[in-house]
C-alpha cells in the first residue's frame, strides 16, 4: 500500500488535483478491500456453511438408520466417513445419543481460508453446522395397500422378522390362527379390506385409532390390478389391529401399530388380482411375502415414541 502511495505520488506530483485524488484512492484502498473481503470471503462461507449442513444431515441419517434398525454400529465411524464424503475438508465430533425421544445428533466442523480478509486481519474462520434426527415407530399415515391384519396372527405367523422364508398371511376369514374365532371374520362383513381414501387405491390411519372396513370379499373398487403389482417386491407399510366392532360398513379396526412387509406375491380372488405361482388358492385371500425391518424416510408417515417395536422405524431431521 506504502509502495502504490508512493507511486501516485510522484507521477501526479505535477497536478496538485490529481495528486488530492491519488492521496484520496490511496486511502480508499483498505476499505475497498474489506468490502471484497465482506463480498468474497463472506460468500465463501456461507458456502462451506451450505456444503457443511448437508454432510451433518448425511451423517445424522446414515448413524439413526443404523440405530432404528436395531445396531447403531461405530457411529463415530459412520458419521466421519459421511462427512468427509461430503465435504472432505469438514471433520465430525462422536455422535450424540438421545433416549427421550430417542435421535442422534451429529456436529461437523471445518477452518475456511480467507483470501481477501487477512488483509484486515482474519486469516481464517471455524465453521460449524450440527444435524439431529429423530426416529420411532410409525404413528399415523398412509398406507399405500388398504390392508390390514390382526396382530395376533401377525405374531403366530410371521416366524420372526429375520426369516428367510415367505410368509403367506391369510385374510381373517382363513387365517387358520384362531386370532378370530369360530366365525373366521373378524368382524361381520369385514374381509381386512379398509376404507379407502377418497378416489384412491390407499388408506390413511393412526395408532390407537380405527379405521373403517370396507366391507365384502373383492378389493375396493378404488384399486386396479396395477395398484397392487406396483408394490411387488417392494416393501409396504400396514396397520395392524387389536380389537374391532361393529358390523358391516360401520365396522371398525383398532390400529395397534404398523409393520413392514415386502410383498412377494398376492391372491385376491380374481384373476386380475393373483401372482404366478400363487400363495394361496381357492376361495382363500392372502399375500405373500417378508415381514422385515424397514427405515421408512419419505413423508408418508409420522413417528411415535410408544408404538409398539414390529420392525419398522420412520425418522426425521428435526434439526
Amino acid at each position: 500500500m506504502q509502495r502504490l502511495t508512493r507511486v501516485l505520488t510522484r507521477r501526479l506530483a505535477g497536478h496538485p488535483e490529481r495528486g488530492a485524488a491519488a492521496v484520496v484512492l490511496s486511502l480508499l484502498m483498505i476499505p475497498m478491500i474489506g468490502f471484497a473481503a465482506i463480498a468474497v470471503d463472506v460468500g465463501s462461507l456461507y458456502a462451506e456453511r451450505a456444503r457443511l449442513q448437508v454432510a451433518a444431515d448425511a451423517a445424522a441419517l446414515a448413524v439413526a438408520q443404523d440405530c432404528a434398525r436395531g445396531a447403531c454400529g461405530n457411529m463415530v465411524a459412520t458419521a466421519a466417513a459421511m462427512v468427509a464424503a461430503n465435504d472432505g475438508s469438514a471433520t465430525a465430533a462422536p455422535p450424540v445419543l438421545s433416549s427421550s425421544p430417542l435421535s442422534v445428533t451429529v456436529h461437523g466442523s471445518t477452518p475456511v481460508e480467507h483470501w481477501f480478509a487477512p488483509v484486515i486481519g482474519f486469516d481464517s474462520t471455524a465453521v460449524a453446522a450440527s444435524a439431529t434426527v429423530a426416529w420411532g415407530a410409525p404413528g399415523a399415515g398412509t398406507a399405500v395397500l388398504p390392508l390390514t391384519f390382526s396382530y395376533c396372527s401377525w405374531a403366530k405367523q410371521v416366524g420372526g422378522l429375520a426369516s428367510t422364508t415367505p410368509q403367506t398371511v391369510y385374510f381373517t376369514k382363513t387365517d387358520g390362527t384362531g386370532c378370530t374365532g369360530p366365525s373366521g371374520n373378524a368382524v361381520p362383513g369385514g374381509f381386512a379390506y379398509l376404507e379407502t381414501d377418497p378416489g384412491k387405491c390407499r388408506a390413511t390411519s393412526a395408532r390407537n385409532g380405527r379405521s373403517m372396513s370396507s366391507t365384502g370379499n373383492s378389493v375396493p373398487s378404488e384399486c386396479s390390478s396395477a395398484d397392487f403389482s406396483a408394490w411387488l417386491d417392494k416393501v409396504v407399510l400396514l396397520p395392524l389391529y387389536d380389537d374391532v366392532g361393529a358390523t358391516g360398513s360401520n365396522a371398525w379396526y383398532h390400529v395397534y401399530g404398523y409393520a413392514a412387509f415386502k410383498l412377494t406375491g398376492y391372491h385376491l380372488g380374481s384373476s386380475r388380482y393373483r401372482t404366478s405361482p400363487a400363495p394361496c388358492s381357492g376361495n382363500d385371500r392372502c399375500v405373500a411375502g417378508y415381514f422385515v425391518r424397514y427405515v421408512d424416510l419419505s413423508e408418508a408417515f409420522t413417528y411415535t415414541s410408544d408404538g409398539p417395536a414390529l420392525g419398522a422405524s420412520v425418522l426425521r431431521l428435526v434439526r
